[in-house]
């Protein structure tokens, strides 16, 4: 099992250790080797997220993710994306882009710097609004009890998460973007309508791509339930209506497992951010930083596919809780690496502190059920003279 699902990131991580061995030397095998590890520690709260939604999927979507999926979050997010963000913000035209990042090390790490800001808002309100539709949602199970029994109260006005981000923006927009550090840190320069154009776009991005994916996943549930129905009513089953109604349950699926995989790759979007911006305090080689962060992005894939099929989720009922707490902290990081310097060190443990709490909470949870049905059943067998 643990094989077969990391079998392709172990190849991948020996072959990219030996080109970088091959290409830049011991330096650049290290450099490569820190960055996984960087982009792993930084993402893991993904991988639970990712599961959480992957589980939902069919086989072929799955695989979908872990084919074109990888292809897009590595040479699309870790290649390609910079030197877009380079190109639009700089005005430059895509072949001088190019030629920055390759030839020009020193001003590609200077522009994407001055990006940040922008990036920063965009993947901010985007993952802010994860982690507030999460919390202000009632749920069967609770974590932290006396903080989501009141949020979810106050989660049944209408949206709310999308005021509370709104508000958010415009507190950031109008205090750290105003006087942003340039990146020789020499004077401020005012980025508040960069951030407020970027953090609109990040909240309307959500909307759209998790609106779309959430509708089309409850039509596919209610046509599901629909089929259980006339099955029990001795009805045709749901494959016959599927042929007969010309397979719109069978399109319906995978207009919604298609949705679904969009929302996974802005949410991989997101998360990356931090990681590519962070990867500069090692290195502004792009090459080195694509391989590197590739490697770790292999990773999380693998560990996300693994967490599916283990059942991990179903067996360890508060990580989505810890993950979505992850979540927020890293938006709020974000917003606040607008104009604060924030250690990568920071981003990563806060997200394996929690994950990690929520895991102990989760065995124990499982433990005390456990006892508690042990002692239910002891009872049952005196009871019955056993």
């Amino acid at each position: 099992m643990l094989l077969k699902t990391f079998g392709w990131s172990f190849a991948i991580t020996a072959a990219g250790l030996a080109l970088a061995g091959v290409l830049w030397g011991w330096q650049g095998l290290a450099i490569v080797a820190i960055l996984s590890v960087l982009e792993i520690s930084l993402s893991f709260d993904n991988a639970v997220i990712n599961a959480g939604i992957l589980r939902k999927m069919n086989p072929f979507w799955q695989k979908m993710f872990l084919t074109l999926g990888i292809l897009i979050a590595v040479f699309g997010m870790r290649l390609v994306f910079p030197v877009v963000i380079v190109a639009i913000t700089a005005k430059l035209g895509p072949i001088e882009a190019v030629k920055v990042a390759i030839q020009d090390h020193d001003r590609y790490e200077a522009l994407v710097t001055s990006a940040h800001p922008a990036i920063a808002a965009f993947g901010g309100m985007f993952l802010l609004m994860i982690f507030l539709d999460f919390i202000f949602e009632d749920r069967d199970i609770k974590w932290l009890a006396w903080l989501e029994k009141p949020l979810a109260k106050l989660g049944k006005l209408d949206t709310l998460s999308v005021v509370v981000s709104l508000v958010v923006l415009i507190i950031a927009a109008t205090t750290f973007a105003t006087a942003v550090p340039v990146h020789d840190g020499e004077g401020t320069i005012d980025k508040a309508s960069t951030v407020l154009l970027a953090g609109i776009g990040g909240l309307v991005t959500y909307l759209i791509v998790g609106g779309i994916s959430g509708y089309f996943e409850e039509r596919l549930e209610e046509d599901e339930d629909e089929d259980e129905g006339d099955e029990g009513a001795g009805g045709k089953s749901g494959a016959e209506a599927a042929k007969k109604g010309g397979g719109s349950v069978v399109g319906l699926a995978g207009k919604a497992a298609f949705f679904m995989f969009l929302y996974l790759e802005v949410i991989d979007a997101s998360f990356s951010f931090d990681g590519v911006i962070g990867a500069f305090a090692i290195t502004n080689d792009i090459f080195v930083m694509a391989l590197g962060l590739g490697i770790g992005a292999m990773y999380i894939r693998s560990l996300t596919v693994f967490l599916v099929r283990k059942g991990t989720l179903d067996d360890y009922v508060y990580l989505e809780h810890g993950a979505h707490y992850a979540i927020g902290a890293l938006a709020v990081i974000l917003i606040a690496s607008i104009k604060y310097e924030i250690p990568e060190v920071v981003t990563g443990l806060i997200g394996v502190v929690l994950i990690g709490l929520s895991f102990f909470s989760s065995v124990v949870r499982n433990r005390s059920e456990a006892e508690g049905g042990s002692d239910s059943g002891a009872k049952s067998e005196v009871a019955s003279g056993v």
